[in-house]
């Protein structure tokens, strides 16, 4: 077994573990319960979609002892290993019993039609076992996810939604056989399967938005390099597994590679693109004595890095750690279905057996009774409650996919519904991350000149000569022959054109982002760069202002940067943020009762992302700014952010409906299949309607991103 993932050393300590068999919010209340119940815990918190539960107990709390504790309620787990692994599917596993019900069922109810049609007792005895024969074993398969669960609590004395579920399966289908073997009018083989799609739509609608919910650790992670080249005692070079470097080693570090651990320089000079911490989009010049960390790219000279920290030490692990610890907000609607699970059970068991014994009481026989009791069974099946919610989320979220909006977590459109305050990003968020020439600068450049720049960037990697060769291009301009063409790390590139001396280097003084051309006998020439807005923010702005949702730039950027933006946007503005700070500015928000929208798309964002209580990255973000994110726009124009609110908005009203008609169908149906007006066929056609229903009403969110 994995050693556990503890965070902390001292007392308390905290521990994770992995649990696959979580589903629900009744599964999330269990788990949390049943911890919270063993002396010396004092919190257990799920996070559902990472199927993990991370415990903070004291220093005399051994893991065995927790992993016993959920054992005893029916949730077996394990520890988390500190290499974070991927979790399998929640979705997978449940679509070939979603397809095996839906295929049977179809073909159950087609034989069903000449029983309906009063077909004689030898036809009807035939069809009778045609679809015993399709429906037992498909019913076996397809309630499988319900009967292991069932299962599982029953013989630890408990009882959780799952089991009236398979009791009302189970004995619909035991007495379609003693009808079909007994030469019976009626089976129901067709009813017991149609319950278990609708059961299995809901619950799979709901996981498919759980797996894309998964918290961007891997992606996070992976940003960091496998390994290193570490410089011996004697000057050799060995290369070493990022696991396998410890403080004070010395990694040679090559133009164009990531860095595996943190460290300081003690050899070189180089740019460091740190967009994946800070934010900041511009490269930063390094020298010996000054920090850098894991995951930094080193865009021009080779450097030795003396190493501070690894592993699980570094900042890009603190920032996962800060990721992870935020994955999971408990929305009203999982409290309210957390609340409901305790008491459905129980009260659909009463019902039904209160059901059976007063229509014993009345008269009726053995056989009546349980017809009648079966039918209450399958008329309470919570099949509309339990697409009112996913059903909803995945009609919006097909709509705002449409918008190019790319919803991740269907459950955070109702955190999203609710916002109040955004706290967005600068650079990649508000602005394209993108550095662009001063036009009115290239726009003075002698066509001579421009051929000469294009030429000279177009042999360099740097990240303003990439800018500087797709502005030129995009103008049609035409690379000049340039000859001896040298690229000097750190320097820029010099070269000879038409017997003159020409390089596109750093400048010695400028305010900003800026490259300088020298042509020999001319003066230099030196181009800014500039961030530009995305399009539509000003109107996109507008809008969450009417939305009521107050809006403030949280940036890493540097206070001058920021400060232009704030002027330009009309915005109140932070700057120089690092990521715990943008956590913790969201935290203090949240703290004060606020419910906080975040938009940012770097690394640096990630704690900040899954911190609050809805997010949104561009399509253009970090691997692990669009794994933390719970939208994700794919095109350029801010106006994603509004319409995503709105959207979000609509939908909750529609998940309120869909509640209500629920609740009105059970009002309506329940008495009534009380008192015996409804068999157990009728009763699984009278669920599948409020189904559609729910449905139906779900499909107005067609345009919800409009």
């Amino acid at each position: 077994m994995n050693a556990p993932a503890r965070l902390d050393t001292g007392d308390p300590a905290e521990t994770v573990l992995i649990v696959p068999g979580m589903h629900c919010a009744g599964c999330m209340g269990k788990v949390e319960r049943g911890l919270q119940a063993v002396p010396g815990v004092a919190s257990a918190r799920v996070n559902l979609s990472a199927r993990q539960v991370r415990i903070t107990h004291d220093g005399a709390v051994d893991v065995p002892e927790l992993v016993a504790a959920l054992e005893q309620i029916g949730f077996p787990s394990q520890p988390r290993s500190e290499e974070l692994a991927p979790q399998p599917s929640a979705a997978k596993p449940l679509l070939a019993p979603l397809a095996v019900a839906a295929f049977a069922g179809m073909n159950v109810m087609l034989m069903s039609v000449s029983v309906w049609s009063g077909a004689e007792a030898s036809t009807r005895g035939l069809f009778h076992w045609v679809s015993a024969l399709i429906g037992v074993p498909a019913i076996v398969y397809a309630g499988m996810p319900f009967f292991r669960s069932a299962w599982q609590v029953l013989r630890r004395g408990r009882t959780n939604m799952d089991v009236p579920i398979s009791i009302g399966v189970t004995l619909a289908t035991a007495l379609s056989l003693y009808e079909t073997a007994t030469g019976g009018e009626h089976a129901w083989f067709d009813g017991a399967l149609m319950l278990l799609f609708f059961l299995l739509a809901g619950r799979t609608l709901d996981a498919m938005m759980r797996d894309r919910a998964r918290a961007g650790v891997d992606a996070l992670l992976s940003q960091a390099a496998t390994g290193a080249m570490v410089v011996a005692s004697d000057g050799g070079v060995t290369w070493l597994p990022a696991r396998d470097l410890v403080p004070g080693l010395v990694m040679r570090v090559a133009a164009g590679e990531r860095l595996a651990a943190d460290g300081e320089v003690v050899h070189g000079e180089t740019t460091m693109d740190q967009s994946l911490l800070t934010g900041e989009s511009a490269p930063i010049r390094v020298a010996p004595g000054e920090i850098v960390h894991a995951g930094t790219l080193n865009l021009d000279a080779p450097i030795d890095v003396r190493v501070t920290a690894a592993g699980q030490a570094t900042s890009l692990a603190e920032i996962a750690r800060l990721m992870e610890a935020s994955g999971q907000v408990r929305s009203a609607y999982v409290r309210i279905a957390d609340r409901a699970s305790r008491l459905y059970a129980p009260a659909v068991h009463s019902l039904a057996a209160l059901t059976f014994i007063g229509w014993m009481l009345a008269g009726a026989g053995v056989y009546q009774a349980a017809v009648i009791a079966i039918a209450v069974l399958i008329i309470t099946c919570p099949c509309a409650i339990g697409l009112a919610v996913p059903v909803a989320q995945v009609v919006a979220t097909g709509a705002l996919m449409r918008q190019g909006i790319m919803v991740k977590d269907g459950a955070a459109l109702e955190r999203l519904a609710r916002i109040d305050s955004a706290l967005i990003d600068k650079t990649g968020s508000l602005t394209m991350g993108q550095p662009i020439p001063d036009p009115s600068v290239m726009a003075r450049l002698s066509g001579e000149a421009a051929s000469v720049a294009l030429a000279l960037a177009s042999h360099s990697r740097h990240p303003l000569s990439r800018a500087l060769v797709q502005a030129l291009a995009a103008q049609g301009v035409q690379a000049a022959a340039v000859e001896d063409v040298a690229e000097i790390a750190g320097f820029g590139v010099r070269a000879r054109w038409q017997g003159h001396a020409v390089a596109l280097r750093r400048p010695d003084q400028a305010e900003g982002v800026a490259t300088a051309l020298d042509i020999e006998g001319q003066a230099p020439c030196v181009i800014p760069f500039a961030d530009r807005l995305r399009p539509d923010t000003a109107e996109a702005l507008a809008r969450i202002r009417a939305a009521g949702v107050a809006a403030t730039i949280l940036s890493g950027d540097n206070a001058q940067a920021v400060a232009q933006m704030a002027q330009a946007t009309g915005l109140a503005a932070r700057a120089g943020a690092s990521p715990a700070e943008k956590r913790d500015a969201i935290l203090a928000l949240q703290a004060t009762g606020h419910k906080v929208l975040m938009v940012g798309d770097g690394l640096n964002d990630g704690p900040a992302l899954a911190a609050a209580d809805a997010s949104i990255a561009p399509g253009t973000a970090s691997d692990v700014g669009r794994q933390a994110a719970d939208l994700v726009f794919l095109g350029d124009s801010f106006m994603a952010v509004p319409r995503s609110i709105l959207a979000a908005r609509r939908t909750m009203a529609v998940v309120r409906q869909n509640f209500a008609l629920a609740i009105g169908y059970n009002v309506l149906a329940v008495p009534a299949a009380i008192l015996g007006f409804i068999t157990p066929l009728w009763a699984a056609v009278a669920m599948s309607t409020s189904s559609l229903i729910v449905v139906a009403n779900s499909l107005r969110l067609v345009r919800a991103a409009k």
